[in-house]
């Protein structure tokens, strides 16, 4: 078993496990001109914090100071994301360190504010579905969405693990902020956008998944 008494990685999936994020954005961008408004990828990645899609698709819209029906711009966001989700990639790093995991005998889990099918399709079309077969959690099972914190303690409840022998990884500011108000040992793993990076002198920045074998063993 891993040192300091850590027993369990509770990780994020989207941004965290999958890379997945930038080509969010860029179907924001396609949305988005569908309808007249031209917005640059990188701006839009400077915005994206993550989060519910009707979140994502209102922050854009704010971006981009125009009002429309958030739910069809969301249906239509679904539709232009799912062949791009076709073949993702993990993130950097992602399968060493679950594989460093099994090696130590860690635990480790996966949850989202996603649905529990949209966690098993994009694990799965990243290759990684077949190491969290009865370790997903999704928010619409806790009835909690980060940033709150009952869906990390719901995660460690369910792997059976009291919460200070479980650390929470996210890329994103309102899973970071999630992990913290559940009160579990949190890094974040570096975020597409750099304003989205934390200063929390209790949270350590991970450029790399890998990285976090560092501070667990």
């Amino acid at each position: 078993m891993v040192g300091k008494n850590k027993k369990c990685v509770i990780f994020d999936c989207e941004g965290t496990l999958v890379d997945s994020e930038r080509l969010c954005c860029e179907a924001l961008v396609q949305v988005f001109a569908e309808i007249g408004t031209e917005l640059n990828v990188e701006d839009v990645i400077e915005n994206f914090e993550g989060g519910k899609v009707a979140d994502i698709i209102n922050s854009t819209l704010q971006l981009a100071e125009i009002s429309a029906d958030v739910d069809l711009l969301e249906q239509r966001y679904r539709e232009l994301l799912e062949p791009k989700f076709a073949h993702l990639q993990p993130m950097s790093g992602a399968v060493e360190l679950i594989d460093w995991l099994r090696e130590t005998d860690t635990e480790f889990c996966v949850t989202s504010n996603a649905s529990r099918d949209r966690i098993e399709s994009v694990l799965s079309s990243a290759g990684l579905l077949g190491y969290f077969r009865g370790k997903i959690f999704s928010a619409f099972e806790a009835n909690s969405w980060k940033p709150e914190p009952d869906l990390i303690r719901y995660c460690a409840m369910n792997m059976g693990f009291r919460l200070e022998e479980c650390v929470y990884v996210d890329d994103t500011l309102q899973g970071v902020q999630a992990g913290l108000n559940a009160g579990v040992t949190t890094y974040q793993l570096t975020p597409l956008s750099w304003n989205n990076r934390v200063c929390y002198p209790q949270v350590t920045v991970l450029e790399d998944l890998k990285q976090l074998t560092l501070y667990l063993d």
